[in-house]
């Protein structure tokens, strides 16, 4: 069969020809509700436990107001139900100015629906969501995850046939794929500056406290690694590393292949000197793989300096001289 790339990127299904940007995502999941009406029945049910009729309900994409913004979906019948869809890629959720300047836009507010609700719609789980999702007064604020969409699209496809099942299975592959996960095929590394000072971490209050363990020894004791997802100084990635490289003393000291990540707030579980706390920002722990040892002393080389962050490709890091002439070489091949 042959296969079909975009933009360097397979297509492995039709929605991918859509894309896979936060709003190609909302276009899709659109598109599904209207060719596929018992998803949509499902999802409006288990959102609002309401019951709807599909042919009474319509979906608007994008849809503008002025001085309101542009909300990603709208699905209403006006009679018994009302909700805006706000989607975000990974695992992120709309702030509350956002959220606030949908519920006053006049549609939603006139409306003569019993049921009203904003909904964020992302990676985050419902009970990730619960904690940090902003309160607005007088508005009913949701939460949909990816998972939940792509785990009825799997139940919904057991039971139909022809197009349906076809959309189904479509929208179930594409939403997997979307969502967080590493790169099998990648050969790039993450060069991280390994801390040898007792490890840190700021709560979800903005204070800082001091775990009984050093960053070294997180990763020597525990096999983990954890930081933020896209956030903290100088962003980190958000999306899942596959290989990690670890740097103090001044030299590479080994190379990991992540063998599997979770997503948390709290890092107490992973590594228990860590105390037991709602962290500010959501964090990546990762389960490292056996240790790459490099063959030779692997310098940093003199480009490099403090904490910095760099990508390297995994053979040049294991030939070269330095970190920094490794990080070089790696963007020169890229270019």
């Amino acid at each position: 069969m042959a296969e079909l790339f975009a933009y360097n990127e397979r297509v492995e299904t039709v929605f991918d020809l859509i894309g896979d940007k936060e709003n190609d995502i909302t276009k899709s999941i659109a598109w599904a509700f209207v060719k596929c009406p018992r998803l949509l029945e499902r999802v409006i049910e288990r959102l609002i436990h309401v019951n709807v009729d599909v042919d009474d309900v319509v979906i608007r994409y994008q849809e503008f107001e002025k001085d309101k913004g542009i909300t990603d979906m709208e699905i209403t019948d006006n009679q018994k139900f009302y909700i805006i869809i706000e989607a975000k890629r990974g695992w992120a959720l709309p702030g509350e100015p956002q959220l606030k300047l949908y519920s006053e836009r006049t549609g939603f507010i006139n409306s003569p629906a019993k049921v009203k609700a904003i909904v964020s719609m992302s990676e985050c789980t419902e009970g990730y969501a619960k904690k940090r999702l902003p309160a607005i007064p007088g508005t009913t604020v949701l939460h949909l995850p990816w998972m939940v969409i792509c785990d009825l699209a799997g139940e919904l496809r057991m039971k139909t046939a022809g197009k349906q099942n076809y959309i189904l299975g479509e929208l179930e592959r594409y939403i997997k794929r979307i969502m967080t996960t590493q790169n099998k095929d990648t050969n790039w590394v993450y060069v991280v500056s390994l801390g040898l000072s007792e490890a840190e971490i700021t709560t979800s209050e903005g204070k800082k406290k001091t775990a009984g363990i050093t960053y070294v020894d997180i990763v020597k004791k525990h096999h983990k690694y954890c930081c933020p997802v896209g956030g903290g100084k100088g962003r980190w990635p958000k999306e899942p590393l596959t290989y990690i490289a670890f740097r103090y003393d001044g030299k590479l000291q080994s190379i990991h292949h992540i063998e599997k990540y979770t997503v948390t707030d709290n890092l107490h579980p992973y590594v228990p000197e860590i105390p037991d706390a709602e962290l500010l920002e959501t964090h990546f722990v990762y389960e490292l793989g056996p240790a790459i040892i490099p063959p030779k002393d692997i310098r940093t080389g003199k480009k490099i300096v403090m904490s910095n962050r760099v990508w390297a490709q995994l053979d040049t890091l294991l030939t070269s001289d330095t970190i920094t002439e490794a990080w070089e070489i790696s963007k020169a091949r890229n270019a």
